[in-house]
């Protein structure tokens, strides 16, 4: 089997991510910090606007300083200069809307930081995993049958095309383990991914495991 290229639209953040998107949003270069972010779209229009901004700008004042310096190196007599405030104004509209858009997304990047720790703290404190008896395993293990058992541990060897595709397969992999707040061993060994999987907490394998593993089986699979 091959796993196909992933495609999410926005990936997981963690808080000094955000805060650094932030910065560079606000005291940078609105939309930059926010593509940081992987908020595609509203980074790009944020960058065009901003960049859209600052261009008439500095068109404005490379008019206005031309005109200045004829004035003071010229022989002859200058024309009166025609000063286009519409372009200093348009320009700084312009930044104004990318700069305070680019704000409203450092805050959505703060509450999603917010967001994801609750229920990380949720999932902390839920109600111990209960391990499963070996008739309990055999019976899961008939439903992952690409799974080896070893004493308490089950695990899988995943073999991909190249070694880019086999990381891209395991940063997949760790968002899932976040998200369930249940984390396999890994082994990397160029292409191929060794994933197993027990409840340290529970002294032994639990459905949670084995449905991590279905959840893995599914992504390798796509």
């Amino acid at each position: 089997m091959r796993m196909k290229p992933f495609s999410r639209n926005r990936k997981t953040i963690t808080h000094a991510a955000a805060r650094n998107a932030a910065l560079v949003n606000q005291f940078a270069t609105p939309g930059l910090g926010s593509l940081m972010a992987g908020r595609w779209i509203a980074g790009l229009g944020q960058l065009i606007l901003s960049v859209a901004g600052c261009a008439l700008m500095l068109v404005f004042f490379f008019k206005v300083m031309s005109y200045y310096y004829g004035l003071m190196f010229a022989t002859g007599r200058s024309h009166p200069i025609t000063i286009n405030w519409w372009m200093l104004k348009g320009g700084g509209i312009l930044f104004a809307i990318s700069w305070f858009w680019a704000l409203a997304t450092s805050f959505t990047l703060f509450r999603a930081v917010a967001k994801g720790s609750a229920t990380s703290l949720e999932n902390f404190a839920a109600p111990p995993k209960l391990k499963l008896d070996a008739a309990q395993v055999i019976l899961a293990l008939a439903q992952a049958p690409e799974w080896k058992l070893t004493g308490e541990t089950i695990a899988r060897t995943f073999q991909f095309k190249n070694f880019s595709t086999a990381i891209k397969f395991v940063d997949a992999i760790a968002d899932i383990a976040e998200k369930s707040w249940h984390h396999p061993d890994i082994d990397i060994r160029w292409n191929k991914v060794t994933l197993a999987l027990t409840s340290h907490d529970a002294g032994g394998l639990t459905e949670k495991d084995f449905a991590l593993a279905k959840k893995f089986d599914e992504l390798f699979a796509r």
